[in-house]
């Protein structure tokens, strides 16, 4: 079926194949330039089949079909020699150009005899010369196949280097990059990479430049000490290339310089990403470039022990690391023999043995704010049983393993969990035997304690209804297993899990009060009722009774609330004393210390943390300093001491290290740590700690939570200018299965692809960035539940189609956000959009496109009309004054510089007179600095114009203002000069 219509005049030709050269190289482009070639042919003018050809041959070579382009190329070269006279300059030079497009893609096809591709490059010199063209390009074209066969390239690279670039040389930048290759070739990094230099700094550009010079230049980057620099490019030049299927060799060489800088789970990531190049690569040649990067990869995660993780390959089978890797091997060999037996020479296969002999340059070399090692991608990691500390040994003997959990989980010893994992994959085997032993009790015992230590972990990932349904579970297996005391204690987590289940409504808040309330009676009542208890049961009883009243007063904040928590605290802390169990004399410090915070006493309680930290120190229990110290530095940061909070937060993540991270919360600690790292100034070691807290939060389990901290790590790294490193960022996260297979809540998924837009545009991908952005406003424009997000989207969106010059659909968006703007009003943001988006037509379409400006300034000041009635204060520049401003610019671009003045000195009026610490006199000055090019260079009123700025600048100059003079100063001595 056609993939588009099919054109019935050859202005209809020419438009469809202008949009199609817009497309993105594949099969999509590549069918629709074969069709309209077809539709070419139906016209009796050769010059549209001419065109139609051409973009047929680049689709083939950009879309890496080599065998094709020389045969598109083979008619052309026919039209011209048949009817010379339809080829005007333009299309001559694009012809005599293409001779290295064929040049190239028959030195990729190992099918060609080596005759051929010297018989072609004769036909290439004896076309040049016919044509009274210089040889640059063909002793270009000479020297490469030279390289591509493995010969002694010296002669045939001084014949090229050596001579004048002509019209027809390759673009300065791929030269570069064959001078520098072969001075790489030569075992030169230096003056390899000196030779790059102009490609790498962007000096020097094209198609496939400098995405195809930084994948080669990544590893001498490497050997020569360049760490920071080939990791930046490789963010930046991966991302050029990524999915496509002309720049195989290049993404090969990014996963080859992955597995060399212990980076082979990214490296894994990166090929599941281009999983499609196994099947859309059509050059041999670029092929085994690809397969062999893959295998570098493979090989290397082989050695270090994980062959059996799944990796992806070729379709129609799940394939391992192993199974993968001796797939790919196969064909790679193959490839390099053919090209070998073709070329008379073993280059191919000695250069696919180089790179599969290399060294690791860097053991661990962290790419992106997400590293991650071979186990965090494995499949089980995120369910991954907890370790035991180094030193604490789990007996061999069941029954001692099971009496050694619980004891430890008496003692709320965090080396129980490790106990509990490894006594769950016992039972989980069929040949399950329980020991006879009346210490050990019966097998509905244990399952009850694995039930009740699951829904203790549940409730740590604030899943209540799953923790209350796990703890009622136990409790009636408890009962069968003769233990009311454990049964009692389990009924008693249940009632606080599902006191804590959130509420839904206005009125949550209050009704979360008042279930914990309940709560608190019945845990009290429960406890009356219980005769016989464990000292350390009823001591978890009232821990449990506390923590129900202590968080009621979190949500209150109720002063008359206090005196009950301290009561029940007290009641707590004497029971453990006189029992001398040491965790919960410390539970009980802790909720105390807590108490005087949630009151407003943060003096008190850091006094009292002080107390519960020697008391840690000299008694323990150690695993209770990193929460505690992390208690005492939310408090100093309640205390306004930055400072003194990253110090005890910091402490708390060292300790942290000899204890499991949940035990620990080193989430917690993380994220607490990136808050005092901002308020230090230090937001590069915020952003650290960031990845590290979600990184944590994935560990177990607690997936919307981890990408929620995400998110904001994400936005932070933009914020930083660290472009390349955000869009990597979530690149990898948008990888995730659970996010592939929309199981992750749409609405953080589209908070993550908003970001990505903002870097892409931020990186100016203004094309990228505008396609996700219309692709999310689309999407947002289904959220009834939040138009107000939908506004701010499809703001942006607009702005960016209004870059790109397409003001016809920028409208149409534009539209949309003030339809959801009308529900959910967002006044500074679409006030922003539609001034900006004025400006952008009347910079770009001049006078023809102020009419559409001041239609967009119209809907601004309807916006400004609202914003003032809703008494709404914008959080930057005043709607009125920025409105006005604008005028003054758009009018200014459209040439109506009367108008222009006018509104600028309205917007001057609205302004007033700066004062010495105001906040705005920079717009006052820019406003001054416009007003006075109007009046002065395109009114020619020198005079007035000069009287303002100087009376500006004085002004300035006696309020301390100096730097916002300059641009004045500067304006006012060239409008002297030109007096």
């Amino acid at each position: 079926m056609p993939t588009t219509p099919h054109p019935q005049s050859t202005d209809e030709l020419f438009q469809a194949l202008r949009e199609n050269d817009g497309r993105p190289y594949g099969r999509t482009r590549t069918v629709t330039a074969e069709e309209l070639v077809d539709a070419a042919e139906q016209f009796a003018e050769p010059v549209p089949l001419v065109h139609a050809l051409f973009e047929l041959q680049e689709a083939y070579t950009y879309g890496s079909e080599p065998r094709k382009s020389p045969v598109v190329f083979a008619r052309l070269l026919t039209l011209f020699d048949e009817q010379p006279d339809v080829f005007d300059e333009r299309l001559r030079h694009q012809l005599f150009w293409r001779f290295k497009w064929v040049a190239n893609a028959l030195r990729a096809l190992p099918e060609i005899p080596l005759a051929s591709l010297h018989q072609w490059t004769k036909e290439m010199r004896d076309r040049y010369e016919k044509a009274d063209l210089g040889l640059q390009p063909y002793y270009g074209q000479a020297y490469q196949l030279a390289a591509h066969v493995g010969e002694d390239t010296t002669l045939a690279y001084e014949l090229w280097a050596g001579r004048s670039r002509t019209r027809l040389s390759d673009c300065e930048a791929c030269e570069i990059c064959e001078r520098a290759q072969y001075h790489l070739t030569a075992g030169d990094d230096e003056r390899a990479l000196s030779a790059w230099e102009p490609v790498l700094a962007g000096k020097e550009s094209c198609l496939e430049e400098p995405a195809r010079s930084v994948s080669y230049a990544l590893l001498p980057l490497l050997r020569t000490g360049r760490t920071d620099r080939a990791r930046e490019l490789h963010l930046a030049g991966y991302r050029s290339c990524r999915r496509n299927a002309s720049m195989s060799q290049e993404i090969g060489r990014h996963l080859e310089f992955c597995a060399l800088t212990g980076n082979e789970a990214r490296g894994l990531e990166l090929l599941a990403e281009s999983r499609n190049l196994f099947e859309e690569v059509d050059s041999p040649l670029d092929l085994l470039g690809f397969l062999t990067g893959v295998e570098v990869l493979l090989q290397r995660v082989e050695l270090l022990g994980h062959g059996e993780l799944p990796a992806a390959g070729y379709a129609g089978r799940t394939w391992t690391v192993t199974g993968l890797r001796a797939e790919v091997r196969g064909r790679a060999d193959d490839l390099a023999a053919r090209f070998d037996a073709r070329n008379g020479t073993t280059a191919h296969t000695d250069r696919r043995r180089a790179r599969l002999e290399s060294a690791p340059l860097r053991e661990a070399l962290e790419l992106t704010l997400r590293p991650r090692s071979l186990e965090d991608v494995a499949p089980a990691a995120p369910v991954a049983a907890p370790a035991a500390r180094a030193g604490v040994a789990v007996p061999d003997t069941l029954s001692e393993l099971i009496l050694q959990a619980r004891t430890l989980d008496e003692q709320g010893h965090p080396d129980a969990h490790a106990c509990w994992a490894r006594l769950r994959t016992l039972m989980a085997a069929r040949d399950y035997t329980h020991p006879d032993d009346p210490a050990v009790g019966p097998l509905v015992q244990l399952r009850a304690d694995l039930l009740a230590e699951e829904a203790n972990r549940a409730g740590e990932k604030d899943e209540f209804t799953d923790a209350a349904a796990l703890h009622e579970e136990a409790a009636a297996l408890y009962d069968d297993a003769g233990e009311p005391g454990h049964a009692a204690l389990s009924r008693a987590c249940a009632l606080l899990a599902t006191a804590e289940i959130p509420a839904q409504g206005a009125d949550g808040a209050e009704a979360k009060a008042v279930a914990l309330i309940a709560a608190h009676a019945s845990l009290v009542r429960l406890h009356e009722e219980t005769p016989g208890l464990a000292p350390y049961q009823e001591a978890r009883l009232l821990r449990l009774r506390v923590t129900a009243l202590a968080l009621r007063l979190q949500i209150s904040g109720s002063e008359e609330q206090v005196a009950p928590v301290f009561a029940e605290v007290d009641q707590l802390h004497a029971f453990a004393t006189r029992h001398d169990i040491a965790g919960q004399i410390s539970g009980a410090l802790l909720l105390r210390a807590g108490t005087y915070a949630l009151s407003g006493d943060l003096p008190a309680a850091v006094t009292e943390i002080d107390a519960l930290l020697d008391r840690l120190k000299a008694h323990g229990p150690a695993w209770h300093l990193p929460r505690t110290l992390g208690l005492r530095g939310r408090f100093q940061f309640g205390l306004r001491d930055a400072q003194a909070a990253y110090a005890d937060l910091a402490e708390g993540l060292r300790l942290a290290a000899d204890w499991p991270a949940e035990t620990a919360d080193t989430t917690r600690l993380h994220g607490d740590l990136a808050e005092a790292c901002m308020h230090l100034g230090r937001p590069d070691e915020a952003l650290r700690h960031l990845t590290r807290s979600a990184e944590a939060d994935l560990r177990r389990g607690s997936r919307t939570d981890a990408f929620c901290t995400y998110s904001n790590a994400a936005r932070l790294s933009l914020d930083l200018g660290r472009v390349e490193d955000c869009i990597a960022l979530i690149d990898s996260l948008l990888a995730e299965p659970d996010v592939t297979a929309g199981e992750l809540d749409d609405r953080l998924v589209a908070q993550l692809r908003l970001t990505r837009a903002r870097a892409l545009h931020a990186g100016e991908d203004l094309k990228a960035a505008t396609a996700e952005f219309v692709t999310l406003a689309s999407e947002s424009s289904g959220w009834d539940d939040d138009p107000g997000s939908h506004a701010m989207i499809a703001a942006e969106t607009a702005v960016l189609l209004g870059e790109s010059g397409e003001f016809g659909r920028a409208r149409e968006v534009a539209d949309q956000a003030l339809a959801a703007h009308a529900q959910a009003p967002r006044y500074e943001q679409l006030s922003n959009c539609l001034r900006e988006l004025a400006r952008l037509q009347a910079q770009q379409q001049g006078s023809d496109g102020l009419s559409g400006a001041l239609v967009f300034l119209a809907d601004a000041g309807r916006i400004a009309d609202e914003a003032r009635a809703a008494e709404y204060e914008a959080q930057g520049r005043a709607l009125d004054t920025a409105l006005a401003y604008e005028h003054g610019r758009v009018n200014a671009y459209a040439g109506e510089y009367e108008d222009a003045l006018a509104a600028l000195e309205k917007a001057l009026a609205l302004l007033g007179e700066p004062g010495r610490e105001d906040e705005g006199v920079g717009e006052w000055a820019e406003c001054v600095r416009l007003a006075g090019a109007v009046e002065g260079l395109y009114l020619e009123r020198p005079a007035p114009a000069l009287t303002r700025l100087d009376a500006a600048v004085s002004r300035l100059t006696a309020l301390g203002h100096t730097e916002e003079t300059e641009p004045l100063i500067s304006l006012a001595a060239r409008l002297r000069d030109e007096e």
